[in-house]
């Protein structure tokens, strides 16, 4: 009967120090994790103070400039005089390849899928090529083909004349569309052609704008060195 009861009271002696041992290690982990979390967390605060993450400041001097797309819609488009302005019609010529499939241009040309268009420019809309089959959408649109009604349908016929028979998509580059009515217009037709003035008050007052940027830029600055200057003389 004595050795079961060694065995049994044994058994009881060791289950403390088990225990024991479970808890010391338990603790160590626990130290180790709580002292890795305080270590990243002053790592933390330490860089953000080295780098100023706290207070960000533009550098003095940039490493390279970063362009940023203009939210206020960027530089206004170009109107069609401008346009006609900086193309001629030799390049007009290049551009009406695109326009040869249906139509011909010298005079007394035949007419294709679409009419000739010989001498075109300052003719009735709908009207030009006597005995072609224009639709009646463009045979009733009224007016004349100026410089400003072709520039409108050469960039989207159908846009134009709502119920055109012209399948032609248009030509998206307002320079293609100046250099091909230049072209048209120097074949058979002869318009004057609008002449491009700059507008002197639009630049006079960004050039104004740029000047009070700049004395505004000044005047901060001068600011922020008076400033500095009397923070330097009170630490004094």
């Amino acid at each position: 009967m004595g050795a079961p009861k060694m065995t049994q009271d044994n058994s009881s002696n060791a289950t403390p120090g088990t225990e024991s041992a479970s808890g010391d290690l338990f603790n160590t982990a626990a130290g180790w994790v709580l002292f890795a979390a305080g270590l990243g967390l002053g790592l933390s605060i330490l860089s953000g103070k080295f780098f100023h993450g706290d207070k960000p400041e533009r550098p003095e001097t940039m490493g390279y400039a970063i362009e940023v797309a203009d939210e206020g819609g960027g530089a206004a488009e170009m109107t069609f005089a401008e346009a006609l302005s900086l193309v001629t019609p030799e390049d007009g010529e290049k551009v009406f390849a695109k326009c040869a499939a249906c139509h011909t241009i010298e005079q007394g040309g035949a007419a294709g899928v679409g009419p000739n268009l010989y001498g075109v420019m300052g003719t009735t809309i709908g009207t030009h090529a006597a005995g072609y089959a224009y639709s009646p959408a463009l045979a009733s649109k009224g007016g004349t083909w100026g410089f400003d009604e072709m520039n409108e349908w050469l960039n989207n016929p159908r846009g134009y004349v709502d119920g055109t028979k012209m399948g032609f998509a248009g030509l998206s580059s307002i320079e293609d569309r100046a250099a091909v009515t230049l072209y048209m217009n120097s074949m058979g037709s002869n318009l004057p052609v609008p002449e491009f003035v700059p507008e002197v008050a639009e630049v006079e007052a960004v050039a104004e704008g740029d000047v009070e940027a700049v004395e505004e830029a000044e005047q901060d600055a001068a600011a922020e060195v008076s400033e500095e200057t009397e923070a330097a003389e009170a630490a004094e």
